[in-house]
């Protein structure tokens, strides 16, 4: 199996590879553009694995997509590639809709090409082992839940967030796909992802960078968004189920069963590391502040088999003791342009 992986140098999609790769004996490339959150120090424990190749480019670059699937004979594409941060949506909106939609797009077309599907083509219903398209979406294409309920996978799209929108879209276009062209795909809808190597704009990473500065943890509104929160192992796991055992067209919620309100979050992190909470300062909410999400993971459960192995204690613990092992990464990261975006974001401190 040849599999390009899109956005691979990031949090989520650095992690999948180096789990397939301890997994597989499968090629992996990896096609970043190492944007501000994409972060070669992620992957250089197996840079020089005979089985990995990583390619510096953008999704919507149709010629290098197609020298791509050319030389590598590529069979499978999982797309982790994504503007996602919700603030950076709000501020650029455009930049969102440029990769998250038209770079989805690229990517369609040029599998399209290279896998010869077209509508109604015997080939595109029956295709080759190994040949999927997963798309690698978000729980926030849903919108917000109330008090009670969960997201399943028949719940109606009401994206929230310009963010969302274009996640939305490509996920409609990824369906379409299918539907048209007959193109073999799944899409994965997952909640909150936290564990090793996630940038420190997200919550999590953030709140414990500050916390080990003395800074102030900035907190949106009265910290009472809650958020079901899945671990990054956990999550590769997931895909890598739905990649080998997912029935094709199918989309399939991925929830880790952990839910916590936000403040609950930073209160445990300034526990485990010993401070009190009088760093915490509460900020003006951001527009259009989804209250709450929730994933129900029965359909991935039940059909595939996949069940979440950490509980949000064991792994919150794990994820704090990571990045308090490694300080060199973050202080490489909090420097030059993310600080200017955090100053911007959240002011002076």
């Amino acid at each position: 199996m040849n599999i390009l992986v899109t956005g691979g140098a990031g949090f989520i999609g650095s992690n999948f590879i180096k789990y397939m790769l301890s997994k597989y004996d499968y090629n992996i490339i990896n096609l970043d553009l190492l944007t501000y959150a994409g972060n070669l120090n992620n992957l250089k424990d197996i840079a020089d694995f005979d089985k990995y190749t990583f390619i510096k480019g953008d999704i919507y670059d149709r010629k290098l997509l197609d020298e791509l699937f050319n030389k590598h004979n590529i069979t499978t594409v999982i797309n982790f590639a994504a503007e996602s941060h919700v603030d950076r949506s709000i501020e650029e909106p455009e930049i969102f809709l440029k990769t998250n939609i038209l770079g989805t797009q690229a990517l369609l077309d040029i599998a399209k090409k290279h896998w010869k599907i077209e509508p109604d083509n015997k080939y595109s219903r029956e295709f080759k082992q190994g040949v999927k398209f997963i798309q690698v979406s978000t729980d926030e294409v849903y919108g917000a839940l109330g008090s009670d309920g969960y997201f399943t996978e028949d719940t109606n799209l009401a994206p929230n967030s310009p963010y969302s929108a274009s996640k939305t879209s490509a996920d409609l276009l990824v369906r379409a796909y299918h539907e048209t062209f007959g193109l073999p795909i799944n899409i994965t809808r997952c909640s909150n992802n936290y564990g090793p190597c996630q940038f420190p704009e997200k919550l999590i990473p953030l709140m414990i960078n500050n916390v080990l500065n003395n800074k102030d943890l900035p907190v949106y509104g009265d910290g009472n968004q809650v958020r079901d929160w899945l671990h990054v192992r956990d999550h590769c796991i997931a895909i890598d189920t739905v990649l080998h055992k997912g029935k094709m067209g199918e989309v399939y919620n991925i929830g880790g069963n952990n839910e916590k309100r936000n403040i609950e979050i930073v209160r445990l992190i300034l526990n485990a590391l010993g401070k009190e909470e009088e760093l915490i300062t509460y900020v003006a909410d951001r527009p259009g502040h989804d209250r709450r999400y929730a994933i129900d993971n029965t359909k991935i459960t039940k059909e595939l088999g996949w069940i979440p192995s950490y509980t949000f204690e064991e792994g919150i613990k794990e994820t704090i003791e990571w990045y308090l092992n490694n300080k060199d990464w973050m202080n490489d990261i909090v420097s030059g342009d993310y600080m200017k975006y955090y100053n911007k974001m959240y002011g002076e401190f």
